[in-house]
């Protein structure tokens, strides 16, 4: 069904597998709710910002985190807001710049840390670089960064334990990996980067089966599968005895190269283990399987 606004980005994070419902951000502002079987008119609506919402996400549905069905959105009009269906109109928390601060085009929002009631985490990526980390149990912002270019897609290798390891892509083709284990009070989390791609990461995606597993896609229409790689020890004492995290190593298994465009979504099946679909800039949806994943 044809809608009045563009839709930007989607979600099933916040809904039961009996409900199955969609929620949508459009190039208006609007976070819309869908009943799939009766798309008409959204089961929930509300105006949540300014401008477009470029990224959307959900968790407390589908049996993926603990505590409430949230969802939420990232904007260019520089906000990044969580919803709980059941409050009516308002957000439940609203991150956004302090009052001369300059607004920043969020471009990717992700939940992590859900492994209770209590505890969860939003990440959100920007297009200056920075990328933020808000505690949504204390409503505040637990740590921050900037990888010097745009952020587009930031994902936790799970919603649903302690945080573990968090996957951030950029414009210029780089990836970098954060263990979200062991934060130090001034140097933050420890990180790696690797340059994988000649243009834009559009997209990561951790395998589900595997948390050490994940998937990039690229704007010269490639794919890349990553393997991420322990240390022996994951964290050490710094000279005044306070814990510092070490980073790991990641491996690539295996790139193909699906389109002349770039591949700007992508997600893996929760079902069977390897099989993947992706979108392009050329209107082509694939549907592919990796078979690479039985050797390791």
């Amino acid at each position: 069904i044809e809608k009045s606004k563009p839709i930007k980005c989607g979600t099933f994070g916040a809904s039961s597998l009996q409900q199955r419902y969609l929620a949508t951000g459009d190039f208006g502002g609007n976070l819309n709710i869908w009943d799939l079987e009766a798309p008409e008119l959204p089961v929930y609506s509300v105006k949540g910002h300014q401008e477009i919402i470029n990224s959307i996400d959900g968790v407390g549905g589908l049996g993926i985190g603990e505590g409430a069905p949230e969802i939420v959105t990232g904007s260019r009009d520089g906000t990044v807001k969580v919803w709980d269906p059941r409050q009516k109109d308002f957000p439940v928390a609203n991150m956004e710049p302090a009052q001369g601060e300059s607004k920043r085009d969020c471009w990717t929002v992700a939940f992590g840390n859900a492994y209770n009631q209590e505890e969860r985490v939003v990440c959100a990526g920007y297009d200056n670089g920075d990328i933020k980390l808000f505690d949504l149990k204390n409503m505040s912002l637990r740590w921050e960064t900037n990888i010097k270019n745009g952020v587009c897609s930031v994902e936790f290798d799970r919603k649903d334990i302690n945080m573990n390891k968090l996957v951030a892509t950029s414009l210029e083709g780089k990836f970098h990996v954060f263990d979200m284990r062991t934060q130090h009070p001034t140097k933050g989390f420890a990180s790696l980067s690797e340059k994988a791609h000649k243009a834009t990461m559009w997209q990561v995606r951790h395998l589900p089966q595997n948390r050490d597993i994940f998937l990039t896609s690229g704007g010269a229409g490639n794919l890349h599968l990553w393997k991420y790689e322990y240390p022996a020890q994951r964290s050490k004492k710094d000279s005044e005895g306070r814990e510092t995290g070490v980073a790991g190593s990641v491996t690539l298994l295996q790139n193909v190269t699906l389109s002349t465009q770039p591949i700007s979504s992508l997600d893996w099946s929760p079902d069977k283990r390897g099989l993947c679909v992706c979108s392009a800039f050329d209107q082509t949806v694939r549907v592919l399987i990796v078979t690479k994943l039985n050797r390791v």
